[in-house]
């Protein structure tokens, strides 16, 4: 049954863009300002970074005078990604976007050129756009606010600095795709989430838009009385590799009676989005299910971003099987099993998937 609501709260910002001149800092760098930031600025930064948000720049400066000012500040540290260039600020944070591996509708820039912000309003009308003169009350601001912080949000930044030590190594390497990410050693741990685990599994159904197949959100509370119910399994997925962990990355939420489970909800974070890992969660659902002796369907809400999950369903032998109130549901027939990538060793501590609960009606589309 399917009984969360959509988030009715104001959408998360993951990463906050910053323009550099009278923003960051006080004057124009290349008329000779940028010896002094702006008031309130460190605190500001630092606090963002502690709450798990990213931060950025797009700016129109020249990159060799503009960075090593960034760093006599001690500013380099928290800045991903850094565009600094004559490009226009709108196709700096649209890469910027693509960098980071998230939609240009979970960031915020912030600048003092009412041109500049008109600019990124007209091309990019998904972004927050930011007057600098406003920044005093920017830490109070209910996008910027999450419910709470995870030592996986404290960690953030530098999770995606090890994402950018990989990216590089990546294009250095000289063979395919696939044998890179053999290189890597990559260790994907499954198991039912504990405690320590609902802040983040929460953060997920609230901040995961694009790999995200139904878009329900589950509160902490939501989550801890699912994984403490015999009708249901709920499922954290965590990855690491030689670069280090990169945290919890995926979540699903089963729904389990006599001789049916229902996959209510799958999420994978899209920093892994190209690592297979999503591919190898939902082989390790339908291989799970197929031990237990039960029906698989998966429901799907299709939006305009998330068609990603719906294909990686079909390419793992989902078929179509019906549509109930807009949402979609497929069946698998376990005729074609899905093949986890082999340069993934996936560890699976789920004992409890085999007792399906009696007591639950079967979803029927």
């Amino acid at each position: 049954m399917l009984s969360p609501q959509l988030a009715h709260r104001q959408a998360l910002v993951k990463c906050v863009v910053w323009d550099l001149d009278e923003t960051l800092w006080d004057g124009v760098l290349l008329e000779g300002g940028g010896k002094s930031l702006k008031p309130g600025i460190v605190e500001i930064v630092r606090e963002l970074d502690a709450r798990g948000i990213l931060q950025s720049v797009a700016s129109k400066n020249d990159y060799d005078i503009a960075w090593p000012v960034i760093e006599s500040f001690g500013l380099s540290e928290y800045l991903l990604f850094p565009h600094i260039s004559w490009n226009s600020k709108a196709e700096s944070i649209r890469s910027i976007a693509s960098c980071l591996g998230i939609g240009v509708d979970a960031l915020a820039f912030v600048d003092d050129q009412v041109v500049e912000r008109d600019e990124v309003r007209y091309f990019l009308p998904q972004v927050r756009v930011i007057d600098s003169a406003d920044i005093s009350d920017l830490l109070e601001q209910e996008f910027l606010r999450p419910r709470s912080i995870t030592d996986e949000a404290r960690s953030r930044r530098l999770i995606y600095r090890a994402e950018m030590e990989r990216t590089e190594a990546g294009q250095r390497f000289s063979g395919t795709r696939d044998e890179f990410l053999a290189t890597l050693g990559m260790q994907m741990t499954i198991h039912p989430i504990g405690r320590g685990d609902l802040a983040r599994a929460e953060e997920l159904t609230i901040r995961t838009n694009q790999l995200n197949t139904t878009g329900l959100t589950y509160s902490r509370e939501e989550l801890e009385g699912l994984s403490r119910s015999p009708a249901h399994l709920v499922l954290a997925v965590k990855l690491a590799d030689r670069y280090g962990s990169s945290g919890t990355v995926g979540l699903a939420v089963v729904e389990k009676s006599a001789d049916l489970w229902t996959i209510l909800l799958l999420i994978m974070s899209c920093r892994v989005a190209t690592c297979g890992v999503g591919t190898a969660l939902i082989g390790h659902l339908v291989h799970s299910a197929a031990a237990s002796g039960v029906r698989l369907r998966a429901a799907f809400a299709p939006t305009d971003r998330n068609r990603q999950m719906y294909i990686a369903y079909k390419f793992a032998g989902f078929r179509d099987s019906g549509t109930v109130s807009g949402m979609k549901f497929l069946d698998h027939d376990f005729q074609r099993m899905p093949v986890v990538p082999s340069y993934i060793t996936v560890i699976a501590d789920v004992a409890d998937v085999a007792r399906p609960a009696r007591s639950l009606a079967d979803a029927s589309p």
